[in-house]
C-alpha cells in the first residue's frame, strides 16, 4: 500500500450548515457536489475533503459510534487505480491484523470500494472510484 491519504470523509448532520461553514465561511471552493449527499473539496494536490450526509454515510459504513459503540464519523480514503487493486490492498491489510476487514463491492455511486479498521477502529476506505474527482488522487 503506497503511503498516501486521498480523501477525507466527514459524516455531518447538517450537509447545508457544513457547506456553509467551509464553502461560504471559509471560502473554500468545491469540486463535487450532490444535493443531500456529498461535497467534495480539493484540500492539497491530490486530497479531498469529502463532507458526506450522516444518514448516507451510516448506510454504506456502518453504525456512527457516539459513546455506546459503533463507528467513528470520519473515514479515511485511499484510492486505486484499479477494483483489483482495492482487493490487493485490503488482502494486505487484511494479512497486517486489521479487523475488522470488509471486502471491496460494487457502490451505488459508480466505484468500487472496500473497509478497514486499523488498531484503534479508525475507518480506511479503499476505493476505485472512476469518477474524475476520484482519478484525480491516483497518481
Amino acid at each position: 500500500m503506497d503511503q498516501r491519504i486521498s480523501f477525507l470523509t466527514l459524516a455531518v448532520r447538517d450537509l447545508a450548515a457544513s457547506r456553509r461553514f467551509y464553502v461560504d465561511g471559509l471560502g473554500w471552493v468545491p469540486e463535487v457536489e450532490v444535493e443531500g449527499d456529498v461535497v467534495m473539496i480539493r484540500t492539497g494536490d491530490r486530497l479531498v475533503l469529502s463532507l458526506w450526509d450522516r444518514t448516507h454515510f451510516e448506510a454504506e459504513v456502518g453504525a456512527i459510534g457516539d459513546g455506546g459503540g459503533g463507528v467513528a464519523p470520519f473515514t479515511i480514503s485511499h484510492n486505486c487505480a484499479t477494483p483489483e487493486d482495492v482487493d490487493a490492498v485490503l488482502a494486505t491489510a487484511r494479512a497486517a491484523g486489521a479487523d475488522p476487514v470488509h471486502d471491496g463491492e460494487q457502490r451505488a455511486w459508480g466505484g468500487y470500494s472496500g473497509y478497514f479498521a486499523d488498531p484503534d477502529g479508525y475507518r480506511w476506505e479503499v476505493a476505485w472510484n472512476p469518477q474524475e474527482i476520484g482519478m484525480s488522487v491516483v497518481p
